[in-house]
């Protein structure tokens, strides 16, 4: 029982070493194939096969090539002498684009590299070089059958044409589509006169642009002729309406004149008017100013000759008080003297007194006497009163 699990393990791992060497293998020797490449890898079969994908490629045992199955491009380009012969003669310079790929099928793949291998198939110039002569003539197979004017009225059935006579399958090739680039007629000074083809087509030409050219020539005549009659007939509408313009602009202009000349003259009556009423106004205030004027001068020569009366008045006044005040002063002087005269007579009473009352023990003075000395010493006040 434990030699048979051992001999299970062992197989199990000879059966992984086998596997994990095969996958190594297969990823070490596997070839990858980009789009648009057809990879062709020879076995030991008959016949090669074909991927677009990608395989296994053993060394020295498998032999592989790339061909390029991209779409490519070839121009057919014709003017001058070359150019394309119509149905009626008339040539046409032309340029057309064809676009042609190897047909995504492993015999077609086959079929094209067994007919001019992987890498002149993959060239473009090759694949050029291998279908202008059959392009060019399905060109010019198309084209005798239709006229010129045909080429630009019916360009579709143009294309469908030349892919018609061309066919979509070319020994392993396809064609997807072509596009006329250029169409234009050719000169003719590019032209052969002594080829027979070529003189007729001169020939239509010289026709149909004589033809064409009257016919332009009538035109552009009656087009003067109409434009002439439009212009004539626009003028007089223009003219009529400048003039009705003028006196609608004349009219206006008088009236604004006439309205300018009333409105002036109006504004000129108010601005007299005004004037007058200023000038009254002024000789008015001018009145009243001087009337104001003569008032305030007789009101100041009043008020001057009051103050002049008033300063007579005053000075009548100060001469009274200065009088007065020298009667005031001549009455305090006199009645100073008087009161001096009184205490010198008092003095001399006190000392006659005195003396006499020394002298006189016996005697008395006489009431007599008495009288006549007080008449005496009272007579100067009588005097200074009656002064007074």
């Amino acid at each position: 029982m434990p030699n048979q699990l051992i001999l299970i393990a062992g197989i199990v791992g000879a059966i992984a070493v086998l596997i994990v060497g095969v996958l190594v293998m297969v990823a070490k020797f596997w070839r990858q194939v980009d789009q648009g490449t057809a990879l062709i890898v020879n076995k030991m079969g008959n016949e090669p096969h074909v991927t677009f994908t990608g395989m296994v490629v053993y060394p020295v045992i498998n032999r592989a090539e790339t061909m390029d199955i991209s779409v490519k491009t070839i121009e057919i380009d014709r003017r001058g002498k070359e150019g394309l012969i119509c149905k009626d003669n008339i040539r046409a310079d032309i340029k057309v684009t064809f676009f042609v790929r190897v047909n995504k099928e492993s015999t077609d793949v086959l079929k094209v590299a067994q007919a001019i291998g992987c890498s002149r198939a993959s060239d473009p110039r090759v694949t050029a070089e291998l279908f202008n002569a059959k392009f060019s003539e399905a060109l010019k197979t198309v084209g005798k059958n239709l006229n010129f004017e045909d080429l630009y009225t019916k360009r579709q059935q143009f294309k469908d044409d030349i892919i018609g006579v061309i066919g979509t399958d070319l020994n392993g090739f396809k064609l997807d589509d072509c596009a006329i680039d250029y169409l234009e007629q050719t000169p003719i000074e590019a032209l052969d006169k002594d080829n027979i083809m070529d003189a007729e087509g001169i020939r239509k030409i010289t026709d149909l642009t004589v033809i064409q050219n009257v016919k332009t020539n009538d035109l552009r005549q009656k087009e003067r002729m109409e434009m002439g009659s439009q212009n004539l007939a626009s003028d007089e509408a223009i003219f009529r309406f400048d003039q009705r313009r003028a006196e609608a602009e004349a009219k206006k202009a008088r009236e604004i004149a006439v309205a300018q000349a009333r409105e002036e003259n109006e504004a000129r009556r108010i601005a007299e008017d005004e004037m007058k009423k200023t000038l009254l106004m002024r000789h008015k205030n001018e009145e009243e100013a001087l009337v104001a004027n003569e008032g305030k001068e007789r009101a100041i020569l009043v008020a001057r000759q009051a103050k002049e009366r008033e300063v007579a008045i005053e000075i009548e006044r100060v001469k009274k008080a200065q009088q007065l005040e020298a009667l005031s002063r001549a009455s305090a002087r006199s009645r100073s003297s008087a009161s001096t005269r009184t205490r010198s007579s008092r003095a001399r009473r006190r000392r006659s007194r005195t003396s006499s009352g020394r002298a006189s023990s016996s005697t008395r003075p006489s009431p007599r006497r008495k009288s006549a000395s007080r008449t005496c010493a009272c007579s100067p006040t009588r005097t200074a009163t009656a002064r007074r």
